[in-house]
């Protein structure tokens, strides 16, 4: 196995931890704000350490400030939203759309950028789009039966931040080929998230408070969130980012897997059938790239 694809399939892992770790989170109400501050913080902390430690110097000038930024809030604002949603949507329905951001990249990337669309690419926006609607019904054990009604804005709350994720991709794409600095805009990045997650507590929820618990989360969740980036960076400097952003983009399956070995939600053939044509969505996208 090729380095690339170990830390591709490391990135994998982490992410489907991070994913269930959001899940738990949410099931209660706690700040979200609060959170993803709390894990900037840790991120921000990680990641200077780790280029404190590296042989890369960093590299600040305007590009890289630029696209950093818009990066960070991107990429900020995408989490604030899929912890929103999970909190009256199942896991699997969650996690699969807002790891079909793949989808969101093809499509941005043909309207934004002029890449050519073509059959195969449109057939993995198709199973994508499948997949999804096997997966969408309300989640009876996340919301009661009064505000079942109020599924589809939470879902498509999950629908925004994968797009929003899909511009983060695509902005980082176009840093890079610009000569941004990588670890500068993963820096501006964990940065976003700071002032994002204060202001997003203090304005939308009220509150910017740190509890026991709550610290307890955004460290293990800052330590995750570190590991998925920086092991996709490795990924992605070591192997073609056609083949390996497509693996690492498939811990939808992975935090399937544990919501229902934590019973966080049953498992059923539809979710296992939905599975499956995610991973051809995302398979079939990854062959159009090549």
């Amino acid at each position: 196995m090729s380095r690339a694809i170990l830390f591709a399939l490391l990135s994998l892992f982490f992410a489907g931890l991070l994913d269930v770790v959001y899940k738990r989170y949410s099931r209660k109400e706690r700040s979200r704000g609060t959170y993803v501050f709390g894990i900037g913080v840790v991120w921000c902390m990680l990641q200077t350490a780790a280029l404190a430690m590296g042989e890369e110097v960093l590299i600040v000038d305007a590009t890289s400030i630029r696209y950093g930024l818009f990066a960070g809030l991107c990429l900020t604002l995408s989490n604030l939203l899929l912890l929103e949603s999970l909190t009256h949507i199942n896991i699997s329905l969650g996690s699969t759309v807002y790891r079909l951001n793949t989808i969101g990249v093809v499509v941005m990337a043909f309207l934004f950028l002029g890449e050519a669309l073509g059959g195969i690419k449109l057939l993995g926006v198709g199973l994508g789009i499948v997949a999804v609607g096997l997966l969408y019904r309300p989640d009876p054990t996340a919301m009661s039966e009064e505000n079942r009604g109020r599924f589809l804005p939470f879902f498509l709350m999950a629908v925004a931040a994968s797009l929003l994720r899909a511009g983060y991709g695509v902005i980082t794409r176009g840093g890079i080929v610009h000569k941004a600095d990588p670890q500068t805009m993963l820096l501006l990045c964990a940065l976003s998230w700071i002032v994002g997650g204060a202001f997003y507590a203090r304005l939308r929820e009220g509150r910017l408070r740190l509890t026991k618990k709550k610290v307890g989360y955004a460290l293990v969740s800052g330590v995750l969130v570190f590991l998925v980036v920086d092991f996709l960076m490795l990924a992605v400097k070591y192997g073609e980012a056609s083949i390996v952003i497509p693996i690492a983009n498939m811990s939808f399956v992975m935090a399937m897997l544990l919501s229902v070995v934590l019973r966080f939600e049953p498992f059923s053939l539809r979710k296992g059938i939905a599975m499956v044509v995610a991973c051809l969505a995302i398979a079939t996208l990854t062959v159009a790239a090549g």
